[in-house]
């Protein structure tokens, strides 16, 4: 189940004729990836510039031979929408919906693992997925990321994310996928889902993980990366600060008594073997002189 994305990858915007999933499927598009088709339900047989609109996920693949789907329709119809992609063959669904209830993203995360184990769901609430030069899905401005680096990034926090390939790129330190998890309870990705591929991925040497408090994610990425990965790995947590059970920003950044500080997942991580930064800025000063001595 390939979390990756590549040049050869053919996508499907669910929701392009609305004003979010157009603005950015056509952005995509614009980027180089190769935005193949559209859906809407009702909307079939028109087009938005020239990217034909299909009814339903499963004539958009049989019609146009669709991988990949973008998902930007509103939360009361996301977890049907993802459904609908993994039903009909998709691999990589890239969900950037916010608020979907927890319930409904724990309901499709159990019927995606019982029923459709091929496909891999990135997201909820999230930037998207983008590979370099390559491919990009979701929402991140490909003006900040560069082809042909080292560095595989994995991040919880949007903006953190955007921060990050900023940081690499202006000191020349390019990126071979960049994957934002989204900041839900219950993602359909996690950091060892994301550490697994970039440990197996020949053309990453590096990783940049970032976090953010709650939920236990860093926790058991430190476990991994102590007993699975080679690949040298520079951390930082957001939100030292924060005081305990009070939700910040996100839905899953909300600590319960000692677990999901930023404190114990730094500690973790340092034990295992992990560079861990005080702010982001560290984080991107730490990758440049790993990456140099590598």
């Amino acid at each position: 189940m390939s979390i990756f994305v590549d040049e050869t990858t053919r996508v499907v915007v669910q929701g392009l004729t609305g004003s979010q999933g157009r603005f950015h499927g056509l952005r995509n598009r614009d980027y180089g990836t190769k935005v193949v088709a559209g859906v809407t339900p009702g909307k079939g047989g028109q087009d938005v510039e020239g990217i034909p609109v299909f009814d339903s996920v499963a004539e958009a693949v049989a019609a146009t031979g669709a991988t990949a789907s973008f998902i930007a329709v509103p939360p009361r119809g996301a977890p049907t929408a993802i459904i609908e992609a993994a039903a009909a063959g998709i691999r990589v669904v890239v969900c950037i919906t916010e608020h979907i209830p927890a319930k409904d993203e724990a309901l499709v995360n159990a019927r995606l693992s019982r029923d459709y184990p091929a496909t891999r769901l990135i997201g909820p609430n999230c930037p998207g997925i983008i590979s370099p030069g390559k491919c990009n899905i979701g929402i991140t401005s490909g003006d900040i990321a560069l082809p042909g680096g080292p560095v595989g990034v994995v991040s919880r926090s949007g903006t953190l994310t955007y921060q990050a390939l900023h940081e690499l790129s202006q000191q020349g330190v390019g990126q071979t996928t960049c994957v934002g998890l989204g900041g839900d309870p219950v993602p359909g990705s996690t950091f060892v889902d994301v550490l697994t591929a970039f440990e197996d991925d020949p053309d990453t040497r590096a990783v940049l993980m970032i976090g953010e408090i709650g939920g236990d994610g860093e926790e058991r990425a430190a476990d991994f990366i102590a007993s699975s990965m080679d690949k040298p790995v520079v951390a930082y947590i957001a939100g030292v600060t924060a005081p305990a059970g009070r939700k910040m920003g996100h839905a899953g950044a909300i600590i319960s008594g000692s677990k999901g500080t930023a404190k114990a997942k730094m500690e973790a991580l340092s034990a295992a073997g992990v560079l861990v930064a005080k702010n982001p800025t560290e984080a991107g000063e730490l990758m440049v002189e790993l990456v140099r001595a590598l």
